[in-house]
């Protein structure tokens, strides 16, 4: 229960600062959306990966919005309706706009590859190794699993294959 005590804490901390106009920002400018996105999930991610709330919110959001570009709309509805704050969290991914050295080297790669590339672009941009990918993806599916079901966990998975 301590850990629910800090991210409350931290979420109207935050808050706070947003009102009185401190909000935090990443290294490259990017505002933080923690304190409006889902707090379990945001305090999950920074305990488990030692990460900021920031990077917990960017990165999730980026992975979703993933999910999102490959779920029909119907099934990405299902996971944002066990995920709270997830217009939160997909507004807090960085833009991948523009062609980076990674997103071109994968133009001709197979379908889904330059997905995943956009992902791995969008965690540098938050200070995330790109290997970091792959350690919120079983974090955020147990997540939706708990809030969700396992078939909603499993649409969720699939998507970010």
């Amino acid at each position: 229960m301590n850990w629910l005590r800090t991210i409350v804490c931290l979420s109207l901390l935050s808050a706070c600062c947003s009102q009185a106009g401190m909000a935090q920002t990443l290294p490259q400018g990017l505002p933080t959306k923690a304190a409006s996105a889902s707090p379990a999930l945001v305090g999950q991610l920074t305990k488990q990966l030692s990460i900021t709330p920031a990077q917990a919110t960017g990165g999730a959001g980026a992975l979703f919005g993933l999910a999102k570009s490959r779920l029909a709309p119907a099934d990405f509805g299902k996971v944002s309706a066990a995920v709270p704050g997830m217009d939160s969290l997909l507004q807090a991914a960085p833009s991948t706009g523009g062609m980076s050295g990674l997103t071109s080297l994968v133009g001709s790669a197979p379908a889904g590859v330059g997905g995943l590339a956009a992902t791995a672009e969008s965690f540098q941009k938050l200070g995330l190794s790109p290997d970091m990918v792959g350690k919120f993806v079983p974090i955020l599916t147990k997540y939706v699993e708990g809030t969700g079901g396992s078939g909603v966990a499993s649409l969720l998975s699939g998507a970010l294959k």
